[in-house]
């Protein structure tokens, strides 16, 4: 039974495929295109799929789109009606969008899959983002909370999972939405929609929540079960081509901040206010399900299930006694979604849970190269390179460069699937060198200095460097720093930074042994690393801790600022080459040397567009 999972036109296609109820292959779109959030029907990410399977399309016995297009024409239709005669331009934009792409889905999966026979398959949006979380978990049953933007109609879903079965118990519909909300907010610091809300929440420490009475007093309603209602007077999705309005502005002390502009005190309030906020409504909502469930397991999807702040504090509170989170949480793992819908919840196959881990697979699900095909792609290339057959010579040789400060870039495996780099297409560098942090922000990625570096830790190691006592696989988790390798600043100094709107004086104050990982509030976005899902990051990382006795790198992914993480070899050895970076890690092979032949920096950033 092989089933093929799409999900398109809207931000982040991918492609997933399912056979015989086994995980087989996923990736999205935009790695292959290289055009970042790519919603194009994912023609490449399902060729890698096939391929990857040794499938022809006459094999294909499913395909599943991620949603109901139908039902979204009914939401576009029923949302202007209630707004008419305002909001023309936008429904008109709208409906285009959903004209040239959903309206033919079932068309254009049929000329895309040339010889496929099989059967087409619409789960609801929720449906296929609420089949991502439960069906690769490690649990028997689940509540399984869904939040994100809009789907259909759904903006939140609270279900139920047990063996192969999914029921859906309570929802959420628009306009009344956690993931606009934020948007809105996203929008009016000055970041992209559906791109720069980790910004946002990154940014967040820096400010106080001043505004967070005023955001529940005019923006949203927030009752005892986590449900909420947008006072709509503020909002200009609806009826406008922008997410705020002027009531808005009215409200927040003047119009949204110009992209790329300097950040101000006012966007630092937003942030801490909005994300507060966020984690308050998440709280009572994963309160309610337990409540409905009574399930000691949850498991998490959709765009907002991203915010690992606020899925930190769930853990925290300790509500559910296990939590599983969709490392592909956005629209991408709606494509895997939708094919485990159709296999466990449609096809009634048989499930059978892994209970000492997931059968995510450590979300490498893309794709990967042997040694043999990078050394020939390498002397094709005529790029100089020491190859190192034997795995202990090359692990003692990469930890004794990280410990020297040497910031390297890593290819190895298969390629993740979703927006974390895991080790198999990551930059890293050591945590302990204190301008660690500044220079692969600046330097390296050429994105903002105030956002965070996740660190990748030895799994079994992660008590002595965090607070947590469980794992966390995915980098979904924001957890306290262990108060052991934190530093104390005079009270002068914290008392001046803090008052200070300059964010770079506030970054550069010395808080942590590990200054590279430690966001502002001492928390960090933590990567668990184990044997089984990521073995070459696993000895890598004890390498490490042999040489300097830490048992923690900086994880961050392979990429600039605006380009998707890189996919290929050459990917690889371009973004090598237009960076800071010291080293690149090709599976065994190493290369140090920078082509000379290679345009400037500032060339290469203008091939990706500003996320």
């Amino acid at each position: 039974m092989n089933i093929l999972g799409i999900s398109s036109f809207f931000h982040d296609s991918a492609a997933a495929l399912v056979s015989n109820s086994e995980i087989i292959a996923a990736a999205q779109e935009e790695r292959f295109t290289r055009i970042k959030h790519d919603s194009s029907f994912p023609s490449h990410a399902v060729r890698f799929c096939l391929d990857y399977a040794h499938l022809k399309t006459s094999q294909l016995d499913y395909a599943v789109f991620y949603e109901k297009p139908l039902l979204k024409l009914d939401r576009l239709v029923e949302n202007y009606i209630a707004v008419a005669p305002r909001g023309l331009n936008s429904f008109m934009s709208a409906l285009t969008e959903w004209a040239h792409g959903k309206a033919a889905v079932r068309k254009t999966i049929r000329k895309n899959l040339v010889g496929f026979r099989g059967e087409i398959v619409f789960p609801e949006h929720h449906e296929s983002h609420a089949a991502s979380a439960f069906f690769p978990s490690p649990f028997e049953n689940a509540a399984i909370l869904t939040l994100d933007g809009v789907g259909e109609w759904a903006t939140a879903s609270i279900s139920y999972g047990d063996k192969n079965k999914l029921t859906v118990l309570k929802e959420m519909k628009y306009p009344h939405s956690l993931g606009l909300l934020y948007s809105a907010f996203t929008y009016f610091t000055g970041f992209k929609v559906n791109s720069g809300e980790y910004k946002l929440m990154g940014l967040a420490p820096y400010g106080r929540p001043v505004y967070a009475d005023l955001i529940k007093e005019h923006l949203v309603k927030i009752f005892p079960d986590g449900s909420l209602e947008l006072n709509m007077r503020y909002f200009d999705f609806c009826s406008g081509m922008t997410m705020t309005g002027k009531a808005f502005e009215e409200l927040f002390d003047g119009p949204p901040r110009k992209p790329e502009s300097p950040i101000t005190r006012r966007e630092m309030d937003l942030a801490a206010s909005i994300q507060l906020v966020t984690e308050e409504i998440v709280l009572k909502m994963a309160r309610y399900a337990k409540e409905l469930t009574n399930a000691e397991n949850l498991c998490m999807a959709g765009g907002v299930a991203l915010n690992c702040s606020a899925n930190g504090k769930i853990y925290k509170e300790k509500i559910f006694k296990n939590i599983w989170i969709q490392p592909a949480s956005g629209d991408a793992g709606g494509a895997l979604g939708g094919a485990l819908f159709v296999n466990y919840h449609l096809l009634e196959n048989k499930r059978e849970p892994l209970k000492a881990t997931d059968r995510q697979k450590g979300s490498f699900l893309g794709n990967s190269y042997t040694s043999e095909e990078i050394r020939s792609e390498l002397k094709e290339k005529n790029v100089p390179f020491v190859h190192y057959p034997e795995r202990e010579k090359l692990m003692t040789f990469l930890a004794e460069e990280l410990a020297e400060g040497k910031v390297i870039g890593l290819f190895q495996g298969r390629m993740e699937f979703g927006p974390r780099a895991l080790g198999g297409r990551s930059i890293i560098g050591n945590p302990m060198i204190p301008d660690m942090q500044s220079r692969i922000n600046l330097k390296i990625k050429f994105r903002e200095s105030f956002r965070p570096f996740a660190p990748a830790v030895l799994a079994e190691e992660m008590p002595e460097y965090f607070e947590c006592t469980g794992e966390s696989p995915y980098m979904l988790l924001v957890v306290p720093v262990n108060s052991k390798y934190l530093l104390s600043a005079d009270q002068e100094t914290l008392s001046r930074v803090n008052a200070s709107p300059d964010l770079i004086e506030r970054l550069n104050v010395p808080r942590s042994k590990l200054q590279a990982i430690t966001h502002i509030d001492n928390s960090a976005r933590v990567q668990s690393v184990d044997k089984g899902r990521n073995p070459f990051f696993y000895e890598l990382l004890g390498s490490f801790r042999k040489k300097t006795g830490c048992s923690v790198l900086v994880n961050t992914s392979f990429n600039i600022r605006g380009e998707p993480i890189v996919c290929s070899p050459q990917d690889a050895l371009n973004c090598f080459y237009h960076t800071d970076m010291d080293l690149l890690v090709l599976e065994d092979c190493v290369v140090s040397e920078k082509q000379k032949s290679a345009s400037n920096a500032e060339e290469y950033q203008k091939m990706f567009s500003l996320d």
